[in-house]
């Protein structure tokens, strides 16, 4: 079979193109824009990828058109394809149709930490020989891709909740069908398609709604909005983490580099790992949490997470030049990007972090969140933002309580140019984007190695 993507290069969509290709389809596909990881991966698999959104790329027609949800009525290949009367499905639906059914779908959703989880239960269910398969919206790197179909009875995926499709606005996870489900937290994202946080809260319960009564939903203990959802009713067993939780963590490290976990106020098992932050241990107690539902046993599962390698763009270190370390990272809302922060600051102490950002999703270039953005970035020395010439609020004035430490660009040069002269040995450059931020990682560490080590 012949499937074409449209919209190929998304986290979502490109871990469906290399699911297809395992299965053995023919695979294309569409995006305006291709840059790694994904465009790396999915060339890797022999997915032959097309810039832009022709009709021409829908002839010959293929024998289904799989969907992203960034594509619109209006874009030439989807008039095409409505024309021309093609067999198209969205995304979810496919993965529902074509690998779900009759496997252990264990789901993680939520605003904030999806991808890290689901990268720690993937890994809790490999290291445990359970060889399973998984979609997750980024590329964790125990395994080096973002997707595949594993040999075992079990399918971690990223339950996001975005919508499906312009023909179907459920949000996507409402298609897995989970036997286990982990609910991280929840905010109000993605102002370009929910106008409050209850209809954001509606689609959660959607999702609670499909979870059977014989498996597991995993959240926080006392997090409103959560609380909020499964008040609305809930026919699952569910268990709690965090403090007066079922699932707890006391700190040996003060930057969570080492925990003790306990379950129902018994020890079971002490992680060490490489990982720092109050967030990546809430995300570890519900990665254990849902792996003990299928049945590791979670000494096992604390001895795993410290071999947990981590995820692609989630506090990467890219390279270090002249005692210079550069870190790539997703956040983009204020909560991951204070997070993110505060786990960079307990672990390198008083050095000097440079916060370079780019206010690149939906929901930030709306401003939605503009009046948060600067308690968020309280925690860093410096801040560098990219504002390029159509966002729609004034960040000047939004980032003003910053004072000096804050510098607005119009283009990333000027950002490289001003973190590079600027640099001292120790310095912590912490990039944060949920796109490719035109190479600013690279041409960081150019510049730093011209201006540091005399390259």
């Amino acid at each position: 079979m012949h499937l074409h993507i449209l919209g190929i290069c998304g986290t979502f969509m490109g871990g469906i193109a290399l699911l297809a290709r395992e299965l053995g389809h023919r695979v294309t596909g569409s995006d305006a824009n291709v840059y790694p990881p994904m465009s790396t991966q999915l060339e890797a698999a022999g997915i032959e990828l097309m810039e832009g959104y022709e009709a021409a790329h829908l002839q010959p027609p293929p024998d289904v058109v799989v969907v992203g949800n960034a594509m619109k009525r209006g874009i030439p290949a989807v008039e095409y394809m409505l024309d021309a009367g093609l067999p198209y499905v969205s995304g979810p639906q496919w993965l529902a149709e074509h690998l779900l059914g009759g496997r252990h779908v264990l789901a993680v959703a939520g605003t904030h930490g999806k991808t890290t989880t689901a990268s720690m239960l993937a890994w809790l269910l490999e290291d445990a020989g359970l060889d399973p398969g998984f979609l997750i919206g980024g590329v964790p790197l125990d395994f080096g891709l973002s997707a595949r179909l594993g040999g075992g009875a079990h399918f971690v995926v990223e339950a996001d909740e975005y919508d499906t499709a312009f023909f179907d606005k459920r949000s996507k996870f409402v298609h897995y069908r989970p036997r286990t489900l982990i609910m991280n937290n929840l905010e109000f994202d993605h102002a370009d398609i929910f106008d409050d946080l209850a209809q954001i809260q509606r689609q959660f319960h959607h999702l609670v709604r499909t979870v059977p009564g014989s498996g597991l939903i995993v959240h926080p203990q006392g997090e409103p909005a959560l609380d909020t959802v499964l008040a609305m009713g809930c026919w699952t067993p569910a268990q709690s983490t965090g403090d007066g939780g079922d699932w707890r963590a006391e700190l040996a490290v003060a930057d969570g580099s080492a925990f003790q976990v306990l379950y129902a106020g018994n020890p079971v098992g002490m992680v060490r790992w490489a990982h720092t932050g109050a967030h990546n241990v809430q995300n570890a107690l519900s990665a254990l949490a849902a792996a003990a539902h299928v049945g590791i046993d979670p000494a096992r599962g604390t001895e795993s997470l410290g071999r947990f390698r981590g995820v692609k763009r989630r506090m990467e270190l890219r390279g270090e030049v002249g005692g210079v370390r550069v870190y790539d990272d997703f956040a983009h809302h204020p909560t991951a990007i204070a997070s993110t922060l505060a786990g960079l600051r307990r672990r390198v102490g008083d050095a000097r972090i440079v916060a370079v950002l780019e206010p690149r999703s939906n929901t930030m270039r709306m401003g939605t969140h503009a009046a948060a953005l600067a308690g968020s970035l309280a925690a860093a020395d410096q801040v560098h933002v990219f504002v390029p010439p159509d966002l729609d609020w004034d960040a000047a004035g939004a980032l003003a309580p910053l004072g000096e430490r804050v510098s607005i660009a119009a283009a990333v040069q000027e950002i490289v140019d001003a973190v590079a002269a600027a640099a001292n040995a120790g310095d912590q450059v912490l990039v944060m984007s949920n796109g490719g931020f035109q190479g600013i990682h690279q041409r960081l560490l150019d510049a730093l190695a011209e201006t540091l080590a005399g390259g």
